[in-house]
C-alpha cells in the first residue's frame, strides 16, 4: 500500500517538483504541469501517462492502474488505487508521468 507521505517524498524528490492544491485535491508538478494528483477522499492517484505506459500498466492489472473514463483517460491520465498497488509499481509508474510531462514541449 502507498500512502501520501510516500507519494509525496517520491514526487518532492524529482528536480523542480512543486506541490500545489488542485481542486480538492494535492497536485505535483514541474514546469507547472501536473503529473500527478491524489484525492484524499478516495485514496487514489492519477499519473499521466504516455499511451504505451497507460497500456502496459493498466494490463498489469485493472483493479489498480485504469484509465479516468472521459477523454482525459484517452490522453494518458490514469487513476492508481493506493490500497491495492505496491511501492514499487507506483514509483515506477510516477517516474514515468514525470518524464512524459518534462518531455512535452513547453
Amino acid at each position: 500500500m502507498v500512502s501520501i507521505e510516500t507519494f509525496r517524498k517520491l514526487a518532492m524528490s524529482f528536480p523542480n517538483a512543486t506541490e500545489e492544491p488542485h481542486f480538492e485535491k494535492t497536485s505535483f508538478r514541474v514546469n507547472k504541469k501536473i503529473f500527478g494528483t491524489f484525492d484524499e477522499k478516495n485514496n487514489r492517484a492519477v499519473l499521466k501517462l504516455n499511451e504505451i505506459d497507460q497500456s502496459v500498466f493498466c494490463a498489469s492489472s485493472e483493479k489498480i492502474f485504469y484509465p479516468i473514463p472521459n477523454k482525459w483517460g484517452k490522453q494518458g491520465w490514469t487513476i492508481v488505487e493506493f490500497s491495492e498497488v505496491r511501492p514499487e509499481m507506483f514509483e515506477d509508474a510516477l517516474i514515468l508521468s514525470y518524464e512524459n510531462v518534462i518531455s512535452k514541449k513547453k
